[in-house]
């Protein structure tokens, strides 16, 4: 029996909802947490350390190059929620330009990335994954500044944990989470993917999505 569909998703981000797959219970499971965790996208943190993975490693940015490969990726672990289902239905909505990914190459490697789905101005982060020191939180950064570019409102990044708060996430209530993704909503469709072609290097960018405070 088919849990979810694309209709089913498109249908259930809109309304604050997304679907995780239970490997112990055998079941897909909703979630429309409260508190929402959350990013703005004019105050993400990047560390010194960041600073200097971002400065020293020749990484190589690109934007739905390979989004079947990094859902994968983050579906390699041991306790994970996403199973075979999700990976299809991700990758139609991916064909359908709603889920995107983005990517880090190293020496034409894909080393890190995460994808998550574009619902309207919101951008509902869903995993990442790293096969080198911080490549994840460098293709974060990257998709701050590509958002940014883009004129998304916020990145909904589902449940707080230490890794996600000590790049800007907070929580916000369940209620606010609504008003500000009806208003995202009603941006109509934001995700520009040639907006890339600009982005010389997320290190020139990051006054824009840290206030200014770098």
């Amino acid at each position: 029996m088919q849990n979810i569909t694309t209709e089913t998703l498109l249908h259930a981000y809109s309304h604050g909802y997304f679907p995780m797959w239970n490997q112990y219970e055998n079941t897909m499971e909703w979630h429309n947490p409260n508190p929402r965790a959350f990013f703005m996208l004019d105050a993400i943190k990047v560390s010194k350390s960041l600073r200097q993975s971002l400065r020293k490693n020749s990484f190589f940015y690109t934007v739905d190059k390979a989004f079947p490969e990094v859902i994968r990726a983050c579906s390699d672990r041991p306790d994970c929620w996403i199973n075979d289902e999700i990976i299809e239905q991700y990758s139609l909505l991916h064909q359908m330009g709603h889920a995107h990914s983005f990517e880090v190459w190293h020496n034409n490697m894909l080393v890190g990335g995460l994808y998550g789905v574009a619902v309207g101005g919101a951008f509902c982060g869903e995993s990442m994954f790293s096969k080198q020191t911080d490549a994840s939180k460098c293709a974060f950064i990257y998709s701050c500044v590509f958002l940014s570019m883009c004129r998304f409102h916020f990145i909904d990044s589902q449940y707080l944990n230490h890794h996600t708060a000590s790049l800007g996430a907070f929580d916000i209530e369940k209620d606010q989470y609504f008003r500000l993704l009806e208003n995202a909503i009603s941006a109509g469709q934001l995700f520009q993917k040639e907006i890339a072609d600009y982005i010389s290097h997320p290190l020139d960018y990051l006054p824009m999505i840290t206030g200014g405070l770098q």
